[in-house]
């Protein structure tokens, strides 16, 4: 994934970009795509201790899936922070009753709120913001939310909607008390979330990156496809050097060194979307929090064995 725009500064000095690409990854959360129970376990020794583990909720899972997901996580020594999707939710009563259980079960505070997938709705909320609408997140102590944010767009609603959307949770969150954070969707080149950071940064929200994690080409264009992410897919497709080197890598490196060049970026975070599974990214992540990591020539880092 060769960078079109926002080039690194050519002339840093390697110690310097090799710093930076560990100060952007330090404290990186990662999403628990797979529900392999001893994924967690074995990760327990890669991750830091207190790492922020996401928990999806994709369709046909119960919210119960969900926070026993949570809990295990816990009990290994990570930060659980599931997704609520307010599509999913049958009811108030069936929130209340999710929430109370994230907290009293696995010691959840942190929760990630979406849409979620899906044309209509299994329950009465409708978005994200319905669901903060509520004031159960606080009931349950759960003061720290994330909700979604799109660098390439989203595939159904329009930029000016997503906007008027994510103002009308800031303000919520200001007068009810919960500490707003924007996840973004992933993207495989720097220069769209650069864009949209530059765009966005009037909210003063701070934002976590979403980006891909190791894992193969099939499977991340595959999951790109599905989530709407346009722009990268083509530029991916229009270069079959990239494409080579994905069949063979397929990691992040040439998108986190020319994110981590851009010193003045409002960036709170990373986030890693973990397609290969998240053993995969949690080696990935060890090697570079190690020093196991080579600048190349071709605006990426190699990383080696975890």
């Amino acid at each position: 994934m060769e960078p079109t725009a926002a080039p690194r500064a050519a002339t840093a000095p390697p110690a310097g970009e090799r710093r930076s690409i560990a100060a952007l990854l330090a404290g990186a959360s990662v999403e628990l795509s797979s529900r392999i129970p001893s994924e967690i376990d074995v990760c327990a020794g890669l991750l830091e201790r207190g790492t922020a583990v996401y928990v999806s909720m994709p369709p046909g899972q119960t919210y119960h899936g969900t926070v026993t997901l949570a809990a295990r996580l816990a009990r290994a020594g990570f930060r659980p922070v599931p997704h609520v999707a307010a599509r999913r939710i049958a009811s108030r009563e069936a929130l209340d009753d999710y929430l109370g259980r994230a907290a009293g079960e696995a010691g959840v505070d942190q929760a990630l709120v979406i849409g979620g997938d899906g044309d209509r709705e299994t329950g009465p909320f409708d978005s994200s913001l319905a669901l903060l609408k509520t004031g159960l997140f606080q009931k349950h102590g759960i003061v720290q939310v994330g909700v979604a944010g799109y660098p390439e767009a989203h595939p159904r609603i329009p930029p000016s909607s997503l906007d008027a959307a994510l103002a009308a949770k800031k303000d919520l969150a200001r007068s009810s008390g919960l500490q707003l954070q924007v996840v973004t969707q992933f993207c495989f080149e720097a220069e769209p979330v650069l864009s949209w950071l530059a765009k966005t940064k009037e909210h003063g929200l701070p934002v976590r990156v979403g980006l891909a994690g190791p894992a193969s080409l099939p499977r991340l264009l595959r999951f790109a496809v599905l989530c709407g992410v346009g722009n990268s897919v083509r530029a991916l497709k229009a270069r079959p050097k990239a494409i080579t080197r994905l069949m063979v890598e397929a990691g992040p490196e040439v998108i986190v060194r020319s994110l981590a060049a851009q010193a003045g970026a409002p960036i709170a975070g990373v986030h890693f979307f973990c397609f290969g599974g998240l053993i995969r990214t949690a080696r990935w992540l060890r090697a570079v929090r190690d020093g196991r990591f080579e600048l190349t020539e071709d605006g990426a880092f190699r990383v080696g064995p975890a």
